[in-house]
């Protein structure tokens, strides 16, 4: 009986030891290895457009470097920056760089910026009118309650020549309070989450609707095409891939920027959304 105890006990202690060695193992470093420890597996979280969209077409690229490519999306902005700080996901793909910046601040992140992707065009829409000049004296405009968006929904007023915004304010993080003329009287309502803001146009809540791009594409609408005002080409708001600090020079995160850099994923960016969602290569 001893011996068949002990020779069951050697069984189990195998079996226990293989099962170890075929679970992944998650390490900042190295990335997650899948089970048959082949392929790494690169865990990435985005907004469902553009940014899921395009990591689908980064997927068999990344293949064939070994890796492995899973997208979790997120339908706001507060849970993508939360879940990377946790070490639920290896970076994220959905947040410009004004809006980075304020989130490793307020919230002390320790993040980096692993590398540019792309740009999305703010548009302000309208049910009420179809050209600007036909904006209205007291008219209303809803923005999102995201400070990071405000000085960026300013500079399209102010090169609309709506507003002007007093001397020596950086317009990246201006606010309401630093527009010195206004001679529409334009009334501002900033108490709406971005992922609201499509419903609230489709609502005709108000005459002037600021949209971030990624809803604006979800509620059908093009920037280019269906905007009353859109932000200008030079616009320093880059949608980025965001890591952990110490992942920064990950390899596995440097083959994911390459990829997404690659004429390839470009071109198809470009063609996708006739232009208005724009390619960076840094």
């Amino acid at each position: 009986m001893k011996k068949k105890l002990a020779g069951l006990a050697a069984v189990i202690a195998l079996t226990v030891g293989l099962a170890a060695c075929g679970n992944g193992s998650k390490d900042s470093t190295d990335g997650s290895k899948s089970s048959d420890g082949d392929k790494t597996v690169l865990t990435v979280g985005a907004s469902p457009t553009p940014h899921a969209e395009i990591l689908e077409q980064v997927k068999p690229i990344l293949e064939k470097e070994g890796i492995d490519l899973e997208i979790k999306k997120f339908d706001d902005y507060i849970l993508p920056n939360k879940a990377l700080a946790d070490g639920e996901i290896d970076a994220n793909y959905f947040q410009h760089i004004p809006y980075f910046n304020l989130q490793v601040e307020e919230n002390g992140y320790d993040f980096a910026n692993a590398g540019g992707i792309h740009i999305e065009p703010m548009g302000l829409y309208s049910q009420r009118i179809d050209d600007i000049k036909d904006l209205k004296d007291g008219a209303t405009v809803i923005t999102s309650n995201s400070e990071s968006d405000w000085g960026r929904i300013i500079t399209i007023l102010k090169d609309a020549d709506l507003v002007t915004v007093k001397d020596g304010v950086d317009l990246e993080t201006a606010t309401f309070e630093d527009i010195d003329e206004n001679p529409k009287n334009l009334k501002f309502v900033h108490d709406i989450n971005p992922e609201l803001l499509a419903t609230t146009y489709q609502n005709d809540e108000a005459d002037l609707v600021a949209i971030n791009a990624n809803f604006a594409y979800n509620a059908g609408l093009n920037p280019v095409n269906d905007s009353v005002l859109l932000e200008s080409d030079n616009s320093p708001y880059v949608n980025i891939i965001a890591v952990r600090s110490e992942d920064k020079d990950n390899e596995t995160i440097q083959k994911l920027v390459e990829a997404l850099h690659s004429k390839e994923i470009q071109d198809w960016i470009l063609e996708k959304w006739d232009g208005s969602v724009k390619p960076v290569d840094k």
